[in-house]
């Protein structure tokens, strides 16, 4: 695998990059489309591939409990199993044991949906998680048995799993976590990664892709010592590159910090990777800290729920059930080149949606990817011109 930087755009950290991999050429930054269980929900391998997008991104945790990595493997990983041909990231599941663990019992996620200061953790559940030294024990969700994931056993996993990109298990903190608790996480974290090195060198050969790529997450909540630490801690390490994952805090303005603090003190000749984030501002933002690649559900979700994404509504988002679109004859997006936009009409995909009819999943999905792809494109080409992209620019 090889980075390069091919272009920085002066008074900030954005760049502009290519990420070589053993099944394909990533142009950053770029948007990693999420296949949790192998597949983009609604789309085969061949639509994602038309619409332009040049990563994946699949589930340790959800593809170890079905249909189990071993199975994957037998028919040459991800790469064989699921008919997509390019690049693979795959993710330890890490932020699944969060949700079932210190999110459930904190009733939040990534990013709190509050003010910093106006709230403080209110245990809204129980967790499902036992979390040592030794690893992280849930209960399945496929069988209700329990399950052990430990630093080696997500690399023997994502071994057979055969992803280009693969990540060592952490702990993700909550933003209510104290300074004092994230702490203790990140140093567990960093453990796990130095056992996870030791593990991946150790299972060379073992699973279909012999080029993989181990990189390192930095961890530290939204506290600026412990996110320079752990930036510094996982540099020094040696990993090829770098994913920032945990909480990121409680405001935009915290995850521009995390991403300052994290970022200043990471290697600039190695990629960085950001977990978890996908809305068009978000992106943004983290392009102009100096991320290169991110993942997130939110473009097919949103799909999947009328949200469409359009480069002229506000905030990037036309609500397809609006009544409004009850006789609109025109498309989701006039310039827009996706097949969705190209024949069908904002009534009918309004039509299809309060119908209940499966292939306005499909059709939804294909526009909201293919507008991912088309806004990185934008992105890619003001940078390559000297200029961030601003929602501005974008929109203009």
């Amino acid at each position: 695998m090889e980075f390069q930087v091919l272009h920085r755009v002066a008074g900030s950290e954005a760049r502009l990059g290519l990420l070589r991999t053993a099944h394909g050429d990533i142009r950053t930054p770029a948007f990693v489309a999420v296949a949790t269980r192998g597949t983009v929900k609604a789309l085969s391998a061949e639509d994602v591939a038309a619409l332009g997008v040049e990563v994946l991104i699949a589930n340790t945790y959800h593809l170890a409990l079905r249909p189990g990595a071993e199975a994957v493997a037998a028919l040459g990983g991800l790469h064989g199993f699921t008919g997509w041909k390019g690049p693979w990231f795959t993710d330890s599941g890490g932020f699944q044991v969060f949700s079932l663990g210190a999110g459930k019992v904190h009733g939040v996620g990534k990013i709190a949906s509050i003010f910093p200061g106006e709230a403080s953790a209110r245990p809204v559940g129980e967790s499902l998680v036992e979390l040592t030294e030794q690893g992280a024990k849930f209960r399945s969700i496929v069988d209700g048995g329990w399950v052990l994931f430990t630093p080696e056993e997500v690399i023997r996993l994502e071994r057979l799993l055969g992803a280009d990109v693969i990540l060592p298990l952490d702990e993700c903190t909550s933003p209510f976590h104290d300074e004092v608790y994230t702490r203790q996480a990140m140093e567990r974290t960093h453990r796990w990664g130095e056992r996870a090195l030791r593990a991946f060198e150790q299972t060379q050969g073992l699973g279909p892709n012999s080029h993989q790529a181990l990189w390192g997450i930095v961890q530290g909540g939204a506290y600026e010592e412990l996110r320079r630490t752990s930036a510094r801690t996982i540099a020094s390490l040696g990993f090829p590159g770098f994913a920032i994952g945990g909480s990121l805090g409680k405001s935009k303005e915290d995850v521009r910090n995390v991403l300052a603090w994290s970022v200043a003190e990471l290697p600039t000749h190695r990629p960085r990777h950001l977990l978890g984030i996908g809305a068009v501002e978000d992106i943004l933002m983290a392009v102009q800290y100096g991320m290169d690649t991110f993942d997130c559900a939110a473009p097919t979700r949103l799909a999947r729920n009328g949200a469409l994404l359009t480069f002229s509504a506000e905030g990037f988002k036309l609500n397809i059930d609006n009544a409004a679109y009850r006789t609109d004859p025109r498309p989701i997006e006039e310039d827009c080149d996706c097949p969705t936009c190209q024949r069908y009409s904002r009534a009918f995909l309004r039509h299809l949606l309060r119908s209940g009819e499966l292939s306005y999943f499909r059709l939804a999905t294909v526009h909201n990817l293919r507008f991912m792809v088309r806004l990185m494109d934008r992105v890619r080409a003001r940078l390559a011109q000297g200029r961030l992209p601003t929602v501005q620019a974008l929109q203009g």
